[in-house]
């Protein structure tokens, strides 16, 4: 397993040794020895696993009391996924990576506590499986706007997305509660 950092260095990508032959394809999706020795040490409580159609957009989702980190990956399809740091001491603070993420690169990316999280299917459809380091609780979520022009997160859109109710009500990050 190989592990890079982002321009955003808490953000990681796992890049997973692949083996290939005529039966079809073999790789350890989670090892957490592995991941130990490469210096990542996370406890996982909960994997979530969603299917989404062309153009849904999902998020920004984050939690302001038991946030959450993410190990997220494509399982079929493809998607946009984007990452933004809601931590107001981060150098970073207010800044957004985004990045593809597919079923054929099986590259997973670790969005750690103190982001909020989004993304929009590519693909005909998309099935996406998450890891996450504490549980859901609806009271604490929060949503951020996934067009506030204040992140300028450039979705690659064809045309309007498709948003949950929740996700069109998202706040904007100047007024968010934020960590």
């Amino acid at each position: 397993m190989r592990v890079t950092r982002c321009e955003i260095p808490d953000i990681l990508f796992f890049e997973p040794e692949i083996y290939c032959d005529e039966r079809g394809f073999f790789f350890e999706s989670y090892n957490r020895r592995t991941l130990s020795e490469l210096g990542f040490q996370a406890e996982f409580v909960q994997e979530n696993h969603l299917r989404s159609v062309c153009n849904a957009l999902r998020g920004l989702h984050y939690q302001i009391e038991h946030p959450q980190g993410k190990l997220v990956r494509v399982i079929h399809g493809e998607v946009f996924d984007v990452a933004v740091d809601i931590r107001k001491s981060s150098p970073t603070f207010g800044r957004w990576i985004g990045f593809t993420l597919s079923a054929a690169c099986k590259r997973m990316v670790w969005i750690p506590p103190g982001f909020a999280h989004g993304f929009l299917t590519l693909s005909e459809s998309a099935e996406v499986l998450y890891k996450m380091t504490d549980y859901w609780y609806p009271e604490h979520e929060r949503i951020l706007a996934w067009n506030d022009s204040d992140i300028a997160i450039a979705w690659p859109l064809q045309g309007e997305p498709i948003l949950s109710a929740k996700d069109r009500a998202g706040t904007r990050l100047h007024s968010a509660s934020v960590m």
